[in-house]
């Protein structure tokens, strides 16, 4: 299809990984799944493609760090798992990286860059300074500090926020489903994948049912909700299974693979 085959110009990526996707259902990390998305993104960058990395994962990082097998009610406590497993986090990602000779850079961020023009200028100039640099920015909500996330917020938005900021060229939402379905998988037998969207309409919204893991926060809603951020500042999304990181190079060759959010920017490729 001719609005796959735009994807194999995308240039300047964010891809955004959930704790879902990073984790095993009792929160402990999935070391083997980190390692492989490490790979294929080092092997991005190799190919002189931007690359941003938006992670979740701080706050089950911190629980499984303190053995905790479940994620806390009270918000103290959320952000003090939230501090000790950004450290965890940020380490374990350097550590697989420099395998492949790949520098990162971590970024915590508030969604006041959005909204503060200082704060949105400076929080631009650092990113593209470090995409010009040839370093892999990893992205997380500034959890400590930033109640309202913890309480309300979701690492989908995030993406998207930084995709706009950075006027990124695609999106791709990494989760633990294969895409937009026309119903829930898990109860409707008859349930198919939606391709491509190119308008988010109340219907696709109705029909995106929120599915959120213990750890993580957030579900389809929320991945729809960035997908429409996106389309308004003309950026592609692409939802699809992180449960094999390889299919990143699938989505890159313009295979049929997750769901396309599709912008207009397709009918210029020939």
């Amino acid at each position: 299809m001719l609005s796959r085959e735009s994807l194999k110009y995308k240039k300047r990526i964010v891809i955004k990984v959930g704790t879902s996707t990073l984790s095993y259902q009792n929160g402990r990390l999935n070391f083997q799944r980190i390692g492989e998305l490490t790979y294929v993104l080092s092997a991005l960058r190799n190919r002189d493609l931007e690359v941003v990395l938006v992670s979740s994962g701080a706050i089950g990082v911190g629980a499984g760090r303190l053995g905790l097998n479940e994620k806390p009610t009270e918000l103290a406590k959320k952000q003090a798992l939230a501090a000790i497993g950004q450290a965890e986090l940020i380490k374990i990602y350097q550590k697989f990286f420099e395998e492949y000779n790949q520098i990162v850079a971590q970024v915590l961020l508030t969604r006041d860059i959005m909204t503060i023009p200082s704060r949105h200028q400076n929080a631009k100039n650092t990113l593209m300074k470090l995409i010009k640099m040839g370093i892999i920015p990893i992205i997380n909500e500034n959890d400590t500090i930033s109640t309202d996330e913890i309480e309300f917020g979701d690492n989908d938005t995030l993406s998207a926020d930084v995709s706009r900021l950075i006027e990124a060229d695609l999106l791709i939402l990494l989760s633990d489903i294969d895409g937009l379905y026309s119903a829930d998988p898990k109860k409707e037998s008859g349930a198919e994948i939606i391709r491509s969207v190119d308008f988010i309409t109340p219907e696709i919204e109705e029909i995106a049912s929120g599915t959120a893991t213990s750890f993580g926060t957030g579900g389809m809603i929320t991945k729809i909700s960035a997908a429409k951020m996106c389309l308004e500042a003309n950026i592609d999304t692409l939802i699809t299974n992180g449960n094999n990181p390889s299919i990143i190079f699938d989505v890159l060759e313009g295979k049929e693979v997750g769901t396309h959010f599709r912008t207009r920017n397709h009918e210029k490729v020939t």
